[in-house]
């Protein structure tokens, strides 16, 4: 929902005779300003009436207001103000008051006896708080409603002001420039792209391209503060992922799905993807290529950093980090080991549940361009319904890497090194690799280049053949758990990532199986 889209909303509100709203944002200069549309649209000759413990009772048009320094004496106050004028339409704001109905009974008793008292008056209620939570005896008066982020469009007018009432800025970026520029801070409040913007300006008092990167970089700082979520550099690309070939081509194909074209081909942008598979095949290298690919920013969500020790925190918290991935949007959302949701069982008093339970909900009805990506090591442990159709839009698994992808997988690291890979034998380094995860090929690469180092030469074919020979794959160390998972795929509940399958020792390779 836009900020527009909540404005108008209010006003519906106010039209029915509602008496207490419920405003959930951490902007609170924001509100104050839509609040004082709101009200001036509705009637001109109304007043905004605040009140806060510092301040007490003020008016926006200067009227000398009683003193009202206890919330109690404030809600008597309101009570008389609007009781003493029924036809006036006065809007009263009570700012951070959820820090008093949490812990004052008499607080919610009379909050609910002046809801009561408004509904037989023009003027109505509004609570500004940071949270969602609402006294069980506020439920049935009041109404919630969330404020969301500043959208492009918000933030391209705070922008322009800024430019505008700052003395000696040169602004080198054109109309579509500062477009971009205000696209960058998508997922800032108002007053941190203010920061952002002005931090750009006074650095070298010119605004051009070069401080889209600045301004990123402030949000990656914003974004790392919300605890549950982590902005990712999208500098990988599917060069630096060898194999998985099926799964490439199916991105490829959907590479231009959040453009204006698709959308005036009436396509849907793609809902996301679940990777399932052996550990170290690759999962979250896809997420961060993924990103890379579309030039979408990435952002990962800490399933273990949603967990609060207060009562409907998680919940929160949870809410809170999609919608802020919705503001950042179009973007990829990477769930990393989407089983750890659930890691807690029935020990914790539901609230895994309650979390996964919402993760779940709004991956099914979200409209916002986020593309999730989520991975999982054990299918096991994901209840049935997480992987249908209508959360992704295909479910993958990676399996051990084939022949030829394990070549492509040990020429991609080398060259990451900085090594020809035309110097190497690969295909025997591949052979003698067989049943190595991606993971495992890298580390063989890294060990056989400490060997090197150590005796002062550059590092050889054998001796990442040497370190291979040391190392015990996972499919052999854990093979009961490896199979398990291929017999999975084998089952025909998820489309193979690469286009044939490795079966480690029989020396061939098997079609992929496709759903």
């Amino acid at each position: 929902m836009s900020g527009d889209a909540v404005q108008d909303e209010i006003r519906l509100y106010l039209r029915a005779r509602v008496a207490l709203i419920v405003l959930v944002t951490v902007e609170e200069r924001r509100a104050l300003r839509m609040l004082g549309r709101v009200r001036r649209d509705r009637d001109p000759s109304a007043d905004l009436i605040t009140w806060d413990v510092a301040a007490g009772l003020e008016s926006a048009d200067g009227r000398q207001l009683p003193k009202a320094a206890s919330p109690p004496d404030a809600l008597a106050k309101i009570q008389e103000l609007a009781t003493k004028e029924p036809g006036r339409r006065d809007l009263y704001v009570l700012k951070d008051f959820h820090a008093f109905w949490e812990r004052d009974p008499v607080v919610r008793r009379r909050l609910r006896n002046l809801a009561d008292k408004l509904v037989y008056t023009g003027s109505s209620l509004v609570v500004t708080t940071p949270v969602r939570s609402v006294p069980v005896e506020l439920g049935d008066d009041a109404v919630v409603v969330e404020m969301p982020l500043p959208d492009g469009p918000a933030l391209r007018r705070e922008l322009d002001r800024l430019i505008d009432n700052t003395k000696g800025v040169k602004c080198a970026l054109t109309p579509a420039g500062r477009d971009r520029l205000a696209q960058a801070a998508l997922g800032l409040t108002a007053a941190r792209a203010r920061q952002a913007f002005a931090k750009a300006i006074v650095r070298d008092d010119v605004l051009d391209d070069r401080d889209i990167d600045a301004v990123v970089a402030e949000k990656k700082a914003v974004i790392r503060e919300s605890e549950a979520l982590e902005f990712y550099p999208a500098e990988e690309s599917p060069d630096d992922l060898g194999g998985l070939g099926a799964l490439k081509e199916w991105l490829r194909l959907r590479e231009r799905a959040f453009g204006e074209a698709a959308r005036e081909f009436r396509l849907p942008a793609p809902k996301g993807i679940a990777l399932i598979g052996i550990p170290g095949t690759g999962k979250s290298l896809t997420a961060k290529m993924i990103g890379g690919l579309w030039r979408l920013p990435l952002l990962r969500l800490d399933v273990g950093a949603l967990y609060g020790s207060l009562v409907g925190e998680s919940e929160e918290r949870v809410r809170r980090a999609l919608r802020l991935a919705e503001t950042v949007s179009p973007c990829v959302l990477w769930i990393d080991e989407i089983e750890k949701a659930l890691a807690a069982g029935g020990h914790d008093g539901g609230t895994s549940q309650r979390v996964f339970g919402t993760v779940l909900t709004w991956m099914q009805e979200k409209t916002a361009p986020v593309f999730v990506v989520a991975t999982a090591n054990d299918v096991s442990a994901l209840p049935p319904e997480t992987l249908r159709r209508g959360r992704f839009d295909e479910v993958f698994f990676l399996d051990l890497p084939t022949e030829e992808e394990r070549r492509e997988i040990i020429t991609v690291h080398l060259r990451k090194r900085g090594r020809t890979p035309e110097a190497f034998d690969v295909r025997r380094l591949a052979r003698d690799c067989d049943g190595f995860v991606g993971a495992e090929l890298e580390q063989v690469v890294v060990d056989a280049m400490y060997e090197a180092f150590a005796a002062e030469r550059d590092i050889t074919t054998g001796d990442i053949a040497r370190a291979a020979a040391r190392t015990v794959p996972l499919s052999t160390a854990q093979r009961e758990v490896v199979e398990d998972l291929r017999t999975w795929l084998r089952e025909g509940r998820a489309q193979s990532a690469s286009f044939t399958r490795a079966e480690p020792g029989a020396g061939h390779q098997v079609p992929a199986l496709e759903v």
